[in-house]
């Protein structure tokens, strides 16, 4: 099974919670055991899976990004969006979660998240069940 899931970003860099969306899909599939691919079908974003409880934890992911890929540097790129381009792959553009009793199966305190480094945008969310 294949679904597209549509989302808009409201800021140039955040981290959205996509847990719930993705328990939607698997439930509307009616997958009992299986896994769930998660792709993110674009060149300025990515998908991580971390903690969901404690909001500080993402926005440290996305102040030490900052640091590590600063918005001034001599960037070649001419859209002049070369930070995103960098902080989405080392975030990295797909990820998989088991699924188990018709659930992603996450660790207690595990979220699924989509990353957005060159927003506000429309972006697309490919989720395939096997």
């Amino acid at each position: 099974m294949f679904t597209e899931i549509q989302l808009q970003t409201q800021r140039q860099e955040e981290f959205v919670s996509i847990t719930r969306l993705l328990r939607e899909v698997v439930k509307n599939s009616g997958t009992k055991e299986g896994i769930a691919i998660i792709q993110i079908p674009h060149t300025t974003a990515g998908v991580t899976i971390n903690e969901s409880a404690d909001p500080d934890v993402v926005n440290d992911i996305v102040r030490t990004l900052k640091v590590m890929v600063p918005d001034r540097f001599d960037y070649l790129h001419r859209e002049g969006n070369s930070p995103a381009h960098i902080k989405a792959s080392l975030m990295g553009s797909s990820a998989l979660v088991i699924i188990k009793e018709g659930d992603l199966m996450l660790g207690t305190w595990q979220g699924v998240f989509f990353c957005e480094f060159d927003g506000p945008r429309s972006r697309k969310i490919w989720v395939k069940i096997i």
